[in-house]
């Protein structure tokens, strides 16, 4: 008998609202089965693994992050360096609005556990990034790869401690946008 894709898309959904409202923590096959209403074994029909359900719940993260990056950008000029900007605060605000889902797209042991679903996933955003750093800086020194994947880690690692609360109280500042800025001054020089 062929498995339900409805049954497995309400796991991952059950999964995704589990996560929104109780966090990381509550992700157990057996706890998104009973708020599915389905038996805690049924989930084993379509994801080998707890980290296959994961991946699945994360890829949601990368395709809501996507989406909101694409109508983002929909409303913004041309200029790449304002459209980098633009990718960067709804990065960080994807990661204050969604704490859990973006600390469960990043989990290492998601991405070691070989589902290349999931890798796939998060790379149209940073290609995107990559595009965009080739065009506000065609005439760099390094490859635009290389200046991407640095301001990316930036980025990464200014929400990452925003959201840890290590920020906020280090520089005393109450909104990331300044050291959001600050990353993409960095990378790409300062604004014309």
């Amino acid at each position: 008998m062929e498995p339900d894709q409805g049954l497995r898309e309400r796991l991952v959904l059950v999964g995704a609202e589990l996560l929104r409202t109780e966090g990381p923590s509550a992700l157990s096959l057996r706890e998104i089965a009973r708020r599915a209403g389905v038996s805690h074994g049924a989930p084993r029909r379509y994801f080998l693994t707890h980290l296959d359900l994961l991946a699945a719940i994360a890829g949601l993260g990368f395709a809501d992050l996507g989406d909101r990056i694409t109508t983002a950008l929909d409303a913004t000029p041309a200029d790449p360096r304002d459209r980098v900007a633009v990718v960067a605060r709804v990065y960080a605000r994807f990661a204050a609005d969604e704490p859990g889902m973006f600390e469960l797209m990043f989990r290492q042991d998601l991405l070691e556990s070989g589902n290349l679903g999931l890798r796939d996933t998060g790379l149209p955003v940073f290609r995107l990034l990559v595009d965009l750093v080739s065009a506000a800086r065609p005439d760099a020194d390094q490859p635009a790869v290389v200046t991407a994947g640095a301001l990316w880690a930036g980025l990464h690692g200014v929400v990452q401690l925003w959201n840890w609360g290590r920020l906020p109280f280090a520089t005393g500042l109450t909104d990331s946008g300044p050291l959001v800025d600050a990353v993409i001054t960095a990378h790409l020089g300062a604004a014309r």
